[in-house]
């Protein structure tokens, strides 16, 4: 038997291969260095009993339908034939193995991939001597733990993205497939699968999150003899003929810290390794965008007035959001059209950049390459642009161009690169409000190529993803731009429990939180100043209402928050949110913790009316138990005239060590709904 083992972080994968494709003998903690591989792949050999054929098929890195294996195969082709693959060699270096197998014609890779923030990345890639057509390509399986009750995945709409579903696992196959053309709202390619018993901070637990920004499927199956494995490949619908094909990166971690511990993974991978920073140095900005001020309605004077107030509460970078090019006075016509509207801006973005500058900020630009209005000059002179047919039914009046055609990249390049040359510009908020009429993996490949010459040409240039909110957020995208917009939700009771649920897969440093207005535009409702603001600054903090609306005790609680972003992103951009289990539902808590441990703040956010009379105590989690913190909350003024008793933390700061205050917990004060509790600590 062939052995062999990849180490990240604190997990191990091990690997055996006999006559057929090899299989995944172990996933979990990191074994150690001395131990028997294949003493570990023979104890992982399973009886046999009735009812059953004579050889247990192996549930290999491509489960092969050819070898009498009843479950989902990796591989489907349109040919009825089904390969049988002879392992051929391994490659093994350091960090990292190369599976290589051969059938007629065929030859099937697994790369697997040690990263250095602790995660695996697994991608199968399939070559043939004659054009064949591909239904199904799985990333490399793996098996699933047979100690877990439920699997973790995520759905949501626009608006109220980022919901976990906990779904117990049964017999058969549960399949999420996005056939929307982007990762989505609905079925966002992210999967955890915690054992029995795990919470936030303690147990074991397995995440999944497939690096892909198109259509996409999942399959999570328990076989009938009991084994269980997950696959992650493109959409189904999405294939072509060729001769090379590839899954994207499929990226893996186990944790035996609980769902923090997949979390911190997950976050510390995209922010370290993932994305391309073009400065790493840099703080990330307070972000002011214009949006939900304006709209369409563009003029200089309202702007420039906008940005003065903008600058005075602390924002850093401007965004100038839809409506400056073509024709562009509702959401009907100009898409395509990237030339500037000569009449709202009659001398360009100029005199606006100029002043933007002038006050210290940055100066962003909002563009949705991918879509064409049909009302558009693009597609009165290239209506065979589009993707799909020409009868299709448009979404906000819009359809999309082809990406997968060199041509439109090509003048989508030249037009976007005109207006990056022309102007002082260092942000775009890249949109993508419309689903995709066909699933096409090549859209997607198309438009990675697209963001990467953009990127190569200005590599200065941050770009942030938005699709209707947060309909596009993966590691693909993220491969390829800064910033996520996590919803087109401003509304700061939604965006709490979205943050929270994010928090599982995205770091702080990217994931964009703006004040909204007062009166939120998604969901109505009118919340705190107070509240929004310190949504806002969990993440990476902005405004997005105008500012001239603001009362004169609103403007300074909001630049007081501001002040208190700027003054800690540094060490909560570069650290990591661990999501707490609050005992009372009605409470919604994480910490932010420093890469060194040398401090933390608690966000402990009031979601609604609690049942019970007094908060019960809040437990804290990934302290050193011996070390001693100074804690106290920072905000006691937005206590309810109801919270009248000798609570410690309303008067004073405390010195506890980090066993108590993981043990026994904190107290915080009676709280209304929409009030959140910031508790500052600093280890002595």
């Amino acid at each position: 038997m062939n052995v062999w083992r990849l180490d990240a972080g604190a997990q191990t994968l091990a690997f055996a291969a006999e006559a057929g494709l090899p299989w995944v003998s172990y996933w979990g903690p990191r074994l150690p260095q001395d131990e028997d591989l294949d003493a570990l792949a023979q104890a992982g050999a399973l009886d046999l009993t009735g009812g059953m054929l004579d050889v247990l098929a192996p549930l290999s890195l491509c489960p092969e339908a050819g070898r009498s294996f009843s479950g989902q195969p990796g591989l489907v082709l349109a040919d009825a034939g089904a390969p049988v693959f002879h392992f051929d060699r391994a490659e093994a270096k350091a960090g990292e193995i190369v599976f290589h197998a051969r059938a007629g014609g065929l030859q099937l890779r697994h790369r697997i991939r040690a990263e250095a923030t602790g995660v695996f990345t697994l991608q199968t890639t399939l070559d043939s001597d004659a054009p064949l057509r591909v239904i199904w390509l799985a990333a490399p399986v793996l098996p699933a733990s047979q100690l877990a009750d439920e699997m973790l995945d995520v759905s949501g709409k626009w608006s109220r993205e980022f919901h976990l579903n906990r779904v117990a696992w049964t017999p058969g196959i549960r399949a999420r497939e996005a056939r929307t053309g982007r990762s989505g709202h609905e079925h966002p390619p992210y999967l955890i699968l915690p054992e029995r018993g795990c919470t936030n901070g303690a147990g074991a637990a397995y995440g999944l999150h497939y690096a892909w920004s198109g259509g996409h499927r999942m399959v999570a199956e328990e076989l009938p003899d009991g084994r269980r494995q997950v696959q992650f490949g493109h959409a189904t619908g999405a294939e072509a003929v060729g001769t090379s094909f590839a899954s994207a990166e499929l990226i893996a971690v186990y944790s035996g810290a609980g769902l923090n511990g997949v979390g911190q993974a997950f976050q510390h991978d995209l922010r370290d390794r993932v994305v391309c920073w073009p400065d790493a140095r840099r703080p990330r900005p307070v972000h002011y965008n214009c949006w939900e001020a304006i709209y369409f309605k563009h003029n200089l004077s309202d702007l420039t007035a906008i940005a003065d107030r903008a600058a005075a509460l602390g924002a850093e970078r401007f965004v100038l959001d839809d409506g400056w090019f073509g024709r562009r006075d509702d959401d009907t016509s100009s898409l395509g059209d990237w030339v500037m509207d000569r009449h709202k801006w009659p001398e360009g973005l100029h005199p606006l950049i100029a002043h933007v500058h002038g006050l210290g900020m940055s100066f962003g630009l909002w563009f949705e390459p991918e879509m064409v209005n049909p009302d558009s000059d693009l597609y009165r002179a290239h209506p065979d642009w589009r993707l799909g047919p020409a009868d299709q039914v448009t979404g906000r009046h819009q359809m999309v161009l082809n990406m997968a055609r060199p041509e439109v990249r090509a003048h989508l390049f030249a037009a976007i690169s005109a207006i990056l040359s022309e102007y002082p510009i260092d942000y775009i908020k890249w949109d993508h409000n419309r689903l995709l009429p066909v699933v096409d993996a090549d859209q997607t490949l198309g438009v990675y190529a697209l963001f990467d010459a953009l990127r190569a040409a200005h590599p200065k240039v941050e770009i942030e993803s938005c699709a209707s909110g947060g309909g596009r957020i993966d590691a693909g995208i993220l491969a390829r731009t800064q910033r996520v917009w996590l919803s087109d939700s401003n509304d700061a009771l939604e965006r709490l429990r979205m943050q929270h649920d994010a928090a599982l897969f995205l770091p702080s440093a990217i994931t964009g939180s703006h004040v909204g207005p007062r009166h939120c535009h998604t969901s109505g409702r009118v919340l705190p100043m107070a509240f929004r603001a310190w949504v806002a600054a969990q993440r990476h903090m902005g405004f997005e209402m105008d500012p001239r609306e603001l009362t004169e005790a609103e403007a300074e609680e909001l630049t007081a928050v501001t002040a208190w972003y700027k003054a800690n992103r540094a060490w909560m951009m570069a650290g990591t949110i661990h999501r707490l289990d609050a005992s009372d539902p009605a409470m919604i808590a994480e910490m932010q913790i420093a890469a060194d441990g040398s401090c933390f703040v608690v966000f402990a956010g009031q979601a609604e009316v609690s049942m019970q009379i007094l908060p019960r105590p809040l437990r804290l989690t990934g302290l050193e138990p011996l070390a001693r913190y100074r804690i106290r909350l920072r905000n006691v003024s937005d206590k309810p005239p109801q919270s009248r008793g000798p609570l410690a933390l309303k008067t004073k700061s405390l010195v506890l060590t980090g066993a108590t205050l993981m043990a026994a917990g904190i107290n915080l004060p009676v709280a209304w709904p929409a009030t959140m509790w910031v508790v500052e600590a600093e280890r002595l």
